[in-house]
């Protein structure tokens, strides 16, 4: 009798493991997930749509955007993803759940056009009175930083960085720049996925600020900017320094540059928008 009772009591456990572990399979507990997340760019997804490797069966089980089951046909060995069914705007937030078998991984083909491209145009741009540079842009898809350049000596250089607020309508934004004496040229660009830079216009800027100078010509430890007018005020400017091989040892913004641990010979200097050489003894 009671090993009657211990096969019943057994074959209960196994059959209730059973159906918990058709349960689980049935709900995707064998399941993995595809999460893709990115901005409406106008365009859909791609699937690949492979087999399970029991042959039977497609890979995908599911498709929610923006948690929302879509109504795309997946039962086949590649399918589209439509945005269009979601009532989406150029710059919307989208994530995708792939949810798929976890004997097989589906593979989309063109993930990038969920990327944020740079879509901007310039309305206007410039530098106020007190070196502010403004601009004010629309058309944006996607967030990407607006990178501000300045033209010094003979190469655009980076001066700063400002978050684009990926909005399609009126934005506007500032940065505050440091000009150099005589004529400025500034711009801004976004650089996306593909790695090619989306340039504005450059505009110019003429700085009232004294023209500088630089000394000595020939230095042990300190050089110093000054008004080329008056060699006894010094001003602040920014500066880079380069070996004879064109390597850069020193930059910034200062008054004054501490060179009492460069090597002897000669050396290039760039600041205040020109350049010029010394000899370090």
């Amino acid at each position: 009798m009671g090993n009657l009772i211990f096969n019943i009591t057994k074959m209960k456990k196994l059959l209730l493991f059973a159906v918990v572990s058709l349960l689980l399979t049935a709900f995707g507990a064998n399941a993995g997930v595809i999460v893709l997340e990115g901005n409406y760019q106008g365009k859909n997804l791609f699937v690949q749509n492979p087999f399970g490797s029991s042959g039977v069966g497609f890979c995908v089980m599911e498709v929610l955007v923006n948690d929302q089951v879509t109504t795309d046909e997946i039962n086949s060995s590649a399918f589209e993803i439509d945005f269009k069914n979601f009532q989406l705007k150029l710059g919307d937030k989208i994530e995708v759940k792939i949810k798929h078998k976890d004997d097989c991984k589906p593979k989309v083909l063109n993930p990038e056009v969920l990327k944020p491209r740079s879509t901007y145009e310039v309305l206007s741009m410039k530098v106020e009175k007190d070196g502010t540079l403004k601009w004010s842009t629309k058309g944006e898809t996607g967030k990407l930083p607006y990178v501000i350049e300045q033209f010094v000596y003979t190469t655009w250089k980076k001066v700063g960085e400002v978050e684009g607020s990926g909005s399609t309508d009126v934005n506007e934004y500032s940065f505050k720049i440091v000009p150099h004496s005589g004529k400025n040229q500034f711009r801004v660009k976004q650089v996306d996925y593909t790695n090619q830079p989306r340039l504005s216009k450059p505009i110019d800027y003429q700085s009232t600020s004294p023209t500088l100078d630089f000394m000595p010509k020939k230095v042990s430890n300190v050089i110093e900017f000054v008004q080329q007018a008056n060699p006894k005020a010094a001003e602040e400017t920014m500066f880079e320094i380069y070996d004879q091989y064109g390597n850069i040892v020193k930059k910034g913004f200062a008054k004054q540059v501490d060179v009492s641990n460069l090597q002897k010979g000669v050396y290039y200097i760039i600041y205040d928008g020109k350049s010029g050489e010394f000899v370090k003894k």
